[in-house]
């Protein structure tokens, strides 16, 4: 190995997540980290099933979660998304900042319930269903993240030519 940063890895942010990964990534996974700051702008997070559509994260959870609050109070958030658990490869990442809204209208709650139940259970109609049921409860809300920056990494890109060689297992 030699003094360059390539060779190093020392500097990764050349190894972005392609356009095409991406959003493998985002219509593959489930999961992702949701990050707020509390009254004391400490930060916390908490990982929750989401929905990426119209150019924004979804998520939900009750009203009584302090989330909900700091969010309306605080509404700078981020999502983080990793490949983890998913068959797309490794060590693929995307973190996002960006505004949180909190909604609780029934439009929304009608489109958003089907579709989360359709991303976590997939092929299963009456499972969907029963889902999508049991989200709808009085004081559930939903949580619309609209992305306006975004950090990504590829890790496979990143060890495509290195004497390491590729990642083949999920550690």
């Amino acid at each position: 190995m030699g003094d360059n940063y390539t060779d190093s890895y020392d500097d990764v942010s050349m190894f972005v997540l392609s356009g095409d990964r991406e959003q493998t990534l985002l219509d593959k996974q489930t999961e992702c980290t949701f990050m707020w700051t509390t009254k004391a702008d400490e930060p916390v997070g908490v990982i929750m099933n989401f929905v990426y559509a119209d150019g924004a994260f979804w998520v939900t959870c009750t009203r009584r979660r302090k989330r909900v609050a700091a969010v309306e109070a605080r509404p700078r958030v981020a999502i983080a998304v990793s490949s983890r658990g998913t068959d797309i490869g490794i060590s693929q990442a995307v973190t996002y900042k960006g505004s949180a809204e909190v909604l609780e209208d029934d439009d929304t709650k009608a489109w958003f319930y089907p579709a989360l139940a359709q991303k976590v259970r997939p092929g299963d109609t009456s499972a969907q269903e029963a889902f999508a049921s049991h989200l709808s409860t009085p004081g559930r809300v939903v949580i619309r993240i609209a992305p306006d920056k975004r950090i990504g990494f590829d890790s496979e890109a990143m060890f495509k030519d290195s004497p390491a060689g590729p990642s083949t297992t999920q550690v």
